[in-house]
This record gives C-alpha cells, sequence and structure tokens, in this order.
C-alpha cells in the first residue's frame, strides 16, 4: 500500500481588530495530488529513501491551525478513527522561499537507480530498492541492505544499476507538481507576509 499527502493552504490574518487567526485558502488536492516519495521524504521526513535532511518534519499540527482545517480533520478522524494518519507537519512561505534547492541528500538513495543504454544515450528506467537479479549478482542475500558508495555502478544484463546522490531540485523540481503549491503561497504571502502563509499536510497509507 502507498502513502499519500493531505493538507490545506492557510493564511494569518486580522480583521476588523480582532487578533490575528488563521484561515483555510486552497485544500492541497486541488493544486498537487501527486505520490512523489522523493519530494515527500525532501520536505517533511516521509518515505525518505533518498536520505534527505527534511526541511519541516515531524512539528505536529499547528495549535492555532484554521477553524476549516481544525473541522475537516475532525472529521477525517471519525471517519476513519485516525488510523493510518501520520506525518502531521506544517511549513512557512518564509522557509520554503529560504530553501537552497542545489543542496544534496546526506546518503546515497537506498534505491539504486536503473537504466539502460539505448541508441539515444543512458534512458533512466527507475529506481528498485530491491532486485533479484542484483541482488544474485553481488552477492545479497533476501532483504539484506547495503550502502552502496555514490557513483558505484554495476552492469547486470542489459541494466545498468547506479548509487545515486539527489540534490533537492531532483525531488521537488523547477517545473514539477509542487510548483502551483508554490506559486499558491507567494501569491499569499505578497498580501500577509511570507511567515503569515503555511502549509500543514498529513499522511495515510
Amino acid at each position: 500500500m502507498g502513502t499519500d499527502i493531505s493538507g490545506f493552504i492557510e493564511y494569518r490574518t486580522s480583521e476588523g481588530g480582532k487578533e490575528a487567526a488563521w484561515y483555510v485558502a486552497h485544500d492541497l488536492d486541488s493544486l498537487n495530488d501527486t505520490r512523489n516519495y522523493d519530494a515527500f521524504g525532501c520536505l517533511f521526513g516521509v518515505r525518505n529513501y533518498a536520505n534527505f535532511r527534511p526541511l519541516a518534519a515531524h512539528r505536529g499540527l499547528p495549535g492555532d491551525v484554521s477553524a476549516a482545517l481544525g473541522a475537516r480533520f475532525a472529521q477525517l478522524a471519525e471517519w476513519y478513527g485516525g488510523d493510518g494518519f501520520h506525518g502531521h507537519t506544517w511549513i512557512t512561505w518564509g522557509e520554503v522561499k529560504a530553501v537552497d534547492w542545489e543542496e544534496r541528500a546526506e546518503k546515497p538513495d537506498k534505491r539504486l537507480h536503473q537504466y539502460h543504454e539505448t541508441p539515444q544515450g543512458r534512458r533512466m528506467m527507475g529506481k528498485s530498492g530491491w532486485s533479484p537479479a542484483f541482488a544474485k549478482a553481488v552477492g545479497l542475500t533476501k532483504g539484506e541492505e547495503r550502502e552502496w558508495p555514490e557513483g558505484s555502478e554495476w552492469l547486470v544484463g542489459d541494466v545498468l544499476y547506479r548509487s545515486v546522490v539527489l540534490r533537492r531540485k531532483d525531488a521537488v523540481t523547477a517545473t514539477g507538481e509542487w510548483q502551483p503549491v508554490w506559486r499558491a503561497m507567494g501569491d499569499l504571502a505578497e498580501r500577509h507576509g511570507d511567515d503569515n502563509v503555511r502549509l500543514v499536510v498529513w499522511f495515510d497509507d
């Protein structure tokens, strides 16, 4: 079973002289409903196979969530009994703006990257946490995990396996599924300020 992300973008403002409060602006599903474990790990430390230093992991739900978000989460908890929800956390637009997207993960990806050699050059096929063919070729026992130095390569049949260290921009690309989220947060921040806009998320399996 896979892991999916849910959440809301909130902004904080005061109206009519009242104390500043948080309000829901967007449901995350309307902007990004893609299951991308590299991004989940890079941003929030969930399914962090790529070994990033997470930007905003294990913070929990904010104590001052908006009324709409609080009601929605309570409704979900009632429907599902809270089972499967995990990784509750949040990140402000100010923190997103400060990210060094060139920053490398702390260790090589736990999954070896797989490539085929084609007349047009090397083409990536995917990533594998376990490959019987590779395990047999290098003498791994079933379920055994090993950390391979960056750049290590093995040609097994017609598949090249390589140990790779990702950068943040590989996980959260400049043209990928997170850009609508960043644009929405940036637009709100122009009116309310960088630290008055945040993304609140949680995960379910």
